[in-house]
């Protein structure tokens, strides 16, 4: 399979409690902890994923940057794709804190940093914001912390932070901050990534509103004189035949009662989001089988709170639809399947060499 544009095929970390044999019945061999996240991390590495996303909650699992500077001395080639909350933590302090990680990865082999950072923006418990002012901090984090990380000063009077911060010693390992992956659909999220972030991360969609999505992007960055790359963080199911997914799929569910599945989807601070509302009406949308679109089962969203779908099918059409997502223009694709150290060797058994 020709590429036709640099592709970066991550996997997931599972550090927030959420992974199972069969949706919504709780494993405690599955359940968070160092032990089964590394367990994870090290064989996403050895299966030649190229970046893991370590995923932040509050209430669920355990924390993305301890985690990163634990397991980031004992992996030699992956990169981290580092989630933090935008307000949790004070920006200089944050920033220092990945500084430490880049050094502790290291650089790839063609000289640039492995830390990637995933910034979300939440509600606070306790302290709520409606969208505007909660994007509005965003930003702010973002940019203090691109300052930051760039090695330079800060004299920053927002509405958020007050403060000046001379240069940091410590800095991103290339001389720069490392690349910022951001998401949200409302209209305050669509305009601080188009002014801040590196990559745009999506959650499933259909083509047409994935290429939709990436218009409107492509064109809020180009009035403020920039670009965005594109990512999908997606669920997948592959299995030797389209029908072996299909029941891999049906299997997964097969247990979920709807009442624990509404309870997990309520553990997450952003029900509300415009994001997780796309989701819940693709869900809607679909089929009695679930399928949204050929090879797009939004089953998972039942027991799922955000990215709420998976491609479900045999080798050679989960790869053609992860290039028919990359010709509309994404070029990094974060997956995640059930349970997760199961699906990351199917897939890089399976998928992995289609593109390799």
């Amino acid at each position: 399979m020709e590429p036709v544009s640099p592709l970066e095929i991550s996997w997931f970390g599972a550090l927030c409690d959420d992974d199972y044999e069969f949706l919504g019945v709780e494993d405690p061999k599955l359940a968070s902890s160092w032990d089964h996240c590394r367990n994870i991390a090290l064989e996403a590495e050895r299966l030649g994923f190229d970046n893991l996303l370590l995923p932040s909650g509050y209430q669920l699992g355990i924390d993305s940057v301890s985690f990163a500077s634990a397991i980031a001395p004992q992996l030699d080639r992956m990169k981290l794709l580092i989630a933090v909350r935008a307000g949790e933590m004070w920006p200089p302090q944050l920033a220092r804190q990945l500084a430490t990680v880049d050094q502790m990865l290291g650089r790839d082999d063609d000289g640039r940093s492995r830390l990637t950072i995933n910034i979300i923006s939440s509600d606070l418990p306790g302290a709520p914001l409606d969208s505007a002012p909660r994007y509005a901090r965003t930003r702010e984090v973002m940019a203090i912390l691109r300052t930051l990380l760039d090695g330079e000063p800060t004299d920053h009077h927002g509405d958020f932070f007050d403060l000046e911060v001379a240069a940091p010693r410590v800095t991103g390992l290339v001389g720069g901050c490392p690349p910022m992956y951001f998401g949200g659909l409302s209209e305050p999220a669509r305009e601080v990534a188009a002014a801040e972030a590196d990559v745009y991360l999506m959650w499933p969609d259909t083509f047409a509103g994935v290429a939709e999505l990436i218009s409107d992007m492509d064109a809020r960055a180009s009035l403020v004189g920039r670009t965005l790359r594109y990512g999908l963080r997606v669920h997948v199911i592959v299995r030797e035949t389209e029908i072996e997914a299909r029941v891999a799929a049906e299997q997964l569910v097969s247990r979920l009662d709807d009442t624990v599945g509404e309870q997990i989807r309520q553990r997450s601070l952003d029900t509300g989001s415009v994001g997780v509302t796309r989701q819940t009406e693709l869900r809607a949308a679909a089929a009695p089988d679930g399928f949204i679109e050929d090879h797009l089962w939004t089953g998972i969203g039942r027991a799922r709170s955000g990215c709420g779908a998976a491609i479900v099918g045999d080798p050679t059409q989960v790869a053609a639809t992860i290039e028919r997502y990359r010709s509309l223009g994404v070029d990094s694709f974060i997956l995640s399947g059930y349970p997760h150290l199961e699906e990351a060797r199917r897939f890089s058994e399976l998928v992995l060499p289609l593109f390799r």
